[in-house]
């Protein structure tokens, strides 16, 4: 019996599968380069950009990790929907990996970026 998820029909799909990895791969880089960068981090970091100047900009050191944590959950809720549609549109269901990869590749920005911006 077959559920609303089938992702053995979205692993045999290359451009699916290949584009998950990818994600991935770029996901556990942020983290590496996280881990490999949180000893010389300061007590607060600048993670709220958007925000006006002054402490409401701050987040905790730990604080650094959350946009890799809200990409690695929208890339599973991105897998589980593609699983779910994939027999309707496939397409659909590619463009959501590739939007996946994309999201995955500016977190990795956003935190090289800032990093870089307090070290």
């Amino acid at each position: 019996m077959r559920g609303p998820f089938n992702l053995r029909v979205i692993a045999s799909d290359k451009i699916i599968l290949r584009g998950s990895i990818i994600t991935f791969l770029i996901i556990l880089l942020s983290l590496l380069f996280i881990i490999l960068q949180f000893r010389i981090l300061p007590p607060y970091v600048p993670i709220f950009n958007q925000l006006p100047w002054g402490e409401e900009r701050l987040g905790t050191t730990l604080m650094i990790f959350l946009p890799v944590i809200a990409v690695a959950f929208v890339s599973f809720v991105n897998i589980f929907v593609s699983a779910a549609i994939y027999t309707k549109s496939q397409i659909i269901s590619r463009m959501l990996t590739v939007s996946s990869i994309l999201s995955a590749f500016l977190s990795f920005l956003f935190v090289v970026r800032t990093i870089q911006l307090i070290t």
